[in-house]
């Protein structure tokens, strides 16, 4: 016989008349290897049917099952309950739009940020489906695949102070994704263009260091070097004067 759990859950549908929010408990008998994710369906399928959370992959790779587990927010798929106490608490992530009980609408922040941020190459070169693909040294590229691990789960933002009271802040996720087309030799935004949308408060320096995104990033992604990074580029701007 495993461990008898208790999860606290978080209920709350918007959509549905005179609904209001509450905590709801269940129990659940502890199976080997028993993660967040495979609990919740067990929950779903025997108790609740109604009950709403996000999933995709089960793999720790959509970033779908983001989620509060015991106050810290992390991945239902990539978290065992055996790593847990027998009363687990799970909350939706704050920050994002609240769709119901733990599902929150993390899909049209991202979309926004990339559109703010002009997620793509900037070049003044016409596309040739024909030519040989653009080479680049080995560092480089591995310093664009690290900050491309970023599944976009959102956790880095559901964990961050700054993201709490500025909802305008391009949080970790974003300074991150900037860093990925600073360090890109193939697009050609000039230093200007970079200050202009990473030096603000809700940029870079609208970050406070604790680094919280960090703690609870679940793709382990080198935030700090990325973050070092682009403050360093961006210093050296504003003392060359090109503001």
């Amino acid at each position: 016989m495993g461990r008898t759990l208790t999860f606290k859950i978080f209920r709350y549908n918007p959509t549905k008349d005179n609904d209001q929010p509450h905590i709801e408990s269940y129990e659940l008998e502890e199976t080997p290897r028993l993660n967040i994710f495979t609990a919740l369906n067990f929950i779903r399928e025997q108790q609740a049917p109604d009950l709403m959370f996000d999933f995709v992959c089960r793999a720790g790779i959509c970033g779908s099952c983001g989620m509060m587990i015991n106050g810290r927010p992390t991945l239902g798929c990539r978290t065992l309950t055996s790593d847990l106490p027998t009363t687990i608490e799970l909350f939706p992530m704050p920050f994002f739009k609240l769709l119901g009980d733990l599902s929150v609408d993390t899909g049209v922040w991202f979309r926004q940020l990339g559109e703010q941020l002009e997620s793509w190459i900037h070049t003044d070169k016409e596309f040739d489906p024909t030519a040989e693909e653009e080479r680049m040294d080995n560092a480089t590229a591995n310093k664009i695949y690290d900050a491309e691990r970023c599944i976009e789960c959102g956790c880095c933002l559901a964990g961050c102070a700054t993201a709490q009271v500025n909802p305008d802040f391009l949080g970790a996720a974003g300074l991150n994704r900037i860093g990925r087309f600073l360090v890109d030799p193939r697009d050609k935004r000039n230093d200007n263009e970079w200050f202009e949308l990473v030096s603000t408060d809700e940029g870079i320096f609208g970050c406070i260091g604790m680094m919280a995104c960090d703690d609870v990033c679940p793709k382990d992604l080198p935030l700090l070097e990325i973050f070092a990074y682009i403050r360093r580029k961006m210093s050296g701007t504003l003392l060359k004067g090109k503001t």
